[in-house]
């Protein structure tokens, strides 16, 4: 087993030209799956004689010492390189590191603003300024439709029908939507337009862009995380919160009003169910506390 691992070793930097961090880490993941087998065998075996079940023992052993999955993943993947070799020269009939999985990443809860915190926000732009006008409708247009920033930097005015109260809504790769616009949003934007001035070279009628900056050109997605970033400092409120913050509110705070999940995923235009249901874990999340805070018997219940 050794001998093998310095042979792969030897392999990585001759044959691969890997680097000496590459070499360092396959090294040290080697070595760590040397020193289990020896503990676990007495004599340490050959790579031939290794099953899958060996190799599943020594990763459940590196998951109870409490690595990180990023760290579990990618002695894994060690280990398939290694075995991959051991059957490219011979040492073993079959890889038996190919069966083994990758732990399932923890996906991080998406970060929401309370609707008390979004009120303090959206009322935080000057209604006496036209770009005060404009980033209240910009605020107002990302939550009200649960939009990302890129769909709304690319809404147009003939995107918009104020009658309905409905947004034609072009998301990623090219699927468009049909999105509902309250009427906060939808007066919001009158207000904006009333003041708005386009350049000369923007398009004018229904392709004139919606959003514009102060040269009467089609706002930039930087500009809108910049303008969000001034009333975040303003109001005081928490500084992690991005344009997609408010995309997050707006799901969440749907579920919580008991808005169905496949509602959800069709006005957030997601293509699968499992995009949206993180959202589901936020909710549940928030019901806890509410019940934890609230039931005379919670703290027992744990």
């Amino acid at each position: 087993m050794q001998s093998a691992a310095e042979r792969f070793l030897r392999y990585l930097q001759v044959e691969r030209n890997a680097s000496e961090l590459t070499i360092k880490s396959y090294r040290e993941d080697l070595e760590a799956l040397i020193e289990y087998l020896a503990d676990s065998f007495g004599d340490l075996p050959r790579p031939g004689q290794l099953t899958t079940l060996d190799l599943r023992g020594y990763v459940s052993a590196v998951s109870e010492a409490g690595y990180a999955k990023t760290s579990i993943a990618r002695r894994l993947a060690s280990l398939r390189s290694f075995f991959k070799f051991c059957q490219r020269e011979g040492l073993v009939e079959n890889n038996p590191a190919k069966p083994l999985r990758n732990p399932r990443k923890s996906r991080k809860l998406p970060h929401f603003m309370s609707t008390e915190d979004l009120d303090k926000l959206l009322l935080a732009p000057p209604a006496d300024e036209a770009f005060g006008l404009r980033d209240r409708a910009i605020l107002e247009t990302i939550y009200s439709a649960g939009l990302r920033v890129s769909e709304l930097v690319g809404m147009n005015d003939g995107d918009i029908d104020f009658a309905e109260g409905i947004a034609r809504i072009r998301g990623k790769g090219r699927r468009e939507r049909m999105a509902p616009m309250g009427s906060h949003a939808l007066k919001a934007i009158k207000r904006w337009h009333r003041k708005r001035e386009l350049a000369k070279d923007e398009a004018d009628g229904p392709a004139a862009p919606t959003f514009t900056n102060k040269f009467g050109r089609r706002i930039t997605d930087r500009s809108v995380r910049r303008m969000l970033d001034k009333y975040l400092k303003l109001t005081g409120l928490d500084l992690r919160s991005s344009p997609h913050t408010l995309r997050h509110s707006f799901a969440t705070h749907l579920l919580d009003h008991g808005a169905d999940i496949r509602s959800v995923q069709e006005l957030l235009g997601h293509k699968s169910l499992a995009t949206t249901q993180i959202y589901t874990h936020v909710s549940t999340a928030g019901l806890r506390k509410v019940y934890e805070k609230a039931h005379p018997r919670a703290a027992q219940s744990k």
